[in-house]
């Protein structure tokens, strides 16, 4: 898959998630099958993209290209003054967020609210495409609510603006990540535009991804949630999609190394006392279906010291290690 000047490894791409997608989880998605990751969104105002939540958001150093960072904000002047400043930072490949639903978003008409307003989206797609020398990806939903699905007409205008290539969630605003997503709209959007279009949302396995990309003729697929202590699920697609076998789950020890390796890119990236706290919502994930996890994520919660989190993570998996090896069902 090509975006611009950039032939990705696949067509798999990992989701740009508030409070998930930092650096360390980008790089441990590449390094298990995503074909590119976007960062956490950045905010365009100008105010906050000097602070260190800010910067640490868009950093990218030791990644592996291309990098691409999101932005958010309504004004077409502060996005593409945005869209320059972290492409001076490094950023290869500008994305703009059109898809957030969440209200502190929208109640400033950013995000998926844009999508009200097809006038100021265009201006805004023109303004951040002009302003930057590398290609401007964008992110939407199929429109605000079921009443106003307009995700084809905001197709049409990211086409002539410039944008090289659009991501679709499969639900409106006014759905949230409720019910399921559907594909009708994307299938639409990617029967009108000729720019790569990636299909979004639900696609929580590997004969998920192939049903979709069949169905809808999609570019690519972007995994979002289900890639939640599930990094490995980009190697899983990748090869199902090439071969049409499935790869067995990994090993619990697999797993075990996995979160710790993760665990210390946290440590490092964030700072110990930080990263305790943001490394237990990935233990929380990875542990998912292990015997004992409920006691286990109830413990972790409580820990503050980053020695004592890794010690009793590795404990608690060696211990299911042991359990599987006596035959004790998970």
């Amino acid at each position: 898959m090509r975006i611009g000047p950039y032939i990705l490894r696949n067509n798999l791409l990992v989701a740009p998630m508030a409070g998930v997608t930092d650096r360390p989880f980008r790089q441990l998605c590449k390094r298990l099958g995503a074909g590119l990751a976007v960062s956490e969104m950045v905010a365009s105002n100008s105010l906050l993209r000097g602070s260190e939540k800010t910067r640490r958001r868009a950093n990218h150093e030791g990644e592996v290209e291309p990098r691409s960072v999101q932005i958010v904000g309504a004004d077409p002047s502060l996005m593409a003054e945005a869209a320059r400043y972290n492409v001076d930072q490094g950023a290869d490949i500008i994305d703009i967020n059109m898809g957030c639903p969440a209200k502190k978003v929208c109640n400033v008409f950013a995000g998926s609210a844009l999508l009200q307003d097809e006038p100021l989206v265009a201006r805004i797609l023109e303004s951040v495409v002009a302003a930057v020398p590398v290609p401007v990806t964008l992110k939407i939903r199929t429109g605000w609510d079921p009443s106003h699905r307009n995700g084809v007409a905001v197709a049409r205008l990211a086409e002539s603006a410039g944008i090289q290539a659009l991501s679709v969630h499969g639900r409106t605003r006014a759905c949230g990540f409720s019910g399921e997503a559907e594909y009708d709209t994307i299938r639409a959007i990617k029967a009108a535009i000729r720019i790569p279009v990636i299909a979004n949302g639900d696609i929580d396995s590997p004969e998920k991804a192939r049903r979709v990309l069949a169905y809808t003729a999609a570019d690519g697929i972007m995994i979002g949630r289900a890639a939640q202590g599930r990094p490995w699920i980009f190697r899983e697609m990748e090869y199902y999609l090439a071969t049409g076998r499935r790869l067995a789950e990994p090993p619990l020890a697999e797993v075990r190394d996995t979160l710790l390796e993760h665990l210390e890119n946290l440590y490092a990236f964030y700072g110990t006392d930080l990263g305790v706290r943001i490394a237990r919502k990935h233990i929380s994930w990875y542990s998912k279906g292990v015997r004992g996890g409920a006691l286990f994520r109830n413990e972790m919660n409580r820990i503050e010291h980053h020695a004592e989190q890794r010690a009793i993570t590795r404990a608690f998996f060696d211990g299911a290690l042991d359990d599987a090896d006596r035959g004790i069902a998970a």
